[in-house]
C-alpha cells in the first residue's frame, strides 16, 4: 500500500537503447491517471504523457497565452476557429477555447488525446476534436487556416515542413510556445511572413539553463 501516491506504474525496456522509455507501462495502481487543475482547467495525466514539470509556471504560462488571445478578440480580431498544434494533454487549447470558439488539437499520443478529451468534456466543451495525428501531416493536408494557430513542438522546433505547411496556410495570428530558443530562432528566420509581436519568458527548470519562451507572431504581407 502506497497511501501518498495516486498512480503508480512500471515500464518496461526490453532491450538496452538510447530511449526514455519502453513500448510497456504496467499500473501498479487501480487510478490510471492523475488529475492537475491550471486556472480552473482539469487536465489529466497518464504515466507517459507529457507535462510541464512546474505546475505553478505552467498556469502562468497557459493563462498569459490566454490573456493575449482575449486581447486580440478585444482588438476586434475574428478568433473562430483554433489549433493546438503538439497539443498534449490540452494545456493550452483548453484555456483558450469556448463553446463559442472552435478547438482542433493535434498530437500523436493517442493516451495524451483521451486525456484531453476527458478534460473537455469535463469543462462541457461542445466544439472540439482532438485527433491522434502528426500535427504536421495534419497541417499539409489542411486545406483552410485557423484563425489562431498555437504551437508547442518539441525542442527540435516546428521543422521545415510543417513550416512550410504553415506559410501556405498563413493563419493570422500564431502562438508560439518553445523550450529551445535555437530551433525557436530557426522556425522564426523561416517564417518570414510573419512579425514577432510579443515575447514573454517562464523560467519553469529552476537553478537551469532551460527556459520556456512565448511568443506571439502576426502575418504581415511581404
Amino acid at each position: 500500500s502506497l497511501p501518498a501516491l495516486s498512480v503508480v506504474s512500471v515500464n518496461l525496456q526490453p532491450k538496452p537503447a538510447a530511449l526514455l522509455e519502453g513500448p510497456e507501462e504496467i499500473l501498479l495502481t487501480e487510478q490510471a491517471l492523475l488529475r492537475e487543475q491550471l486556472n480552473q482547467v482539469p487536465l489529466y495525466l497518464s504515466p507517459q504523457s507529457f507535462f510541464q514539470i512546474n505546475p505553478e509556471l505552467a498556469a502562468r504560462l497557459y493563462a498569459t497565452a490566454a490573456t493575449w488571445t482575449a486581447e486580440l478578440t478585444q482588438q476586434g480580431v475574428p478568433i473562430r476557429h483554433l489549433w493546438d498544434l503538439f497539443c498534449g494533454v490540452g494545456g493550452f487549447g483548453l484555456h483558450l477555447a469556448s463553446n463559442e470558439v472552435a478547438l482542433t488539437g493535434i498530437e500523436i499520443a493517442p493516451s495524451a488525446i483521451a486525456s484531453a478529451k476527458q478534460a473537455a468534456a469535463e469543462l462541457g466543451l461542445t466544439q472540439v476534436d482532438f485527433r491522434a495525428l502528426d500535427s504536421a501531416a495534419f497541417a499539409t493536408a489542411a486545406v483552410s487556416p485557423p484563425d489562431l494557430l498555437v504551437v508547442n513542438p518539441p525542442r527540435r522546433g516546428l521543422g521545415v515542413e510543417l513550416v512550410t505547411a504553415i506559410k501556405q496556410l498563413a493563419p493570422a495570428y500564431i502562438i508560439y510556445s518553445s523550450c529551445n530558443a535555437n530551433s525557436l530562432a530557426a522556425d522564426l528566420t523561416l517564417l518570414d511572413n510573419y512579425q514577432l509581436l510579443r515575447v514573454q519568458l517562464f523560467d519553469l527548470f529552476a537553478h537551469s539553463s532551460h527556459y520556456e519562451v512565448l511568443t506571439l507572431l502576426k502575418r504581415v504581407n511581404v
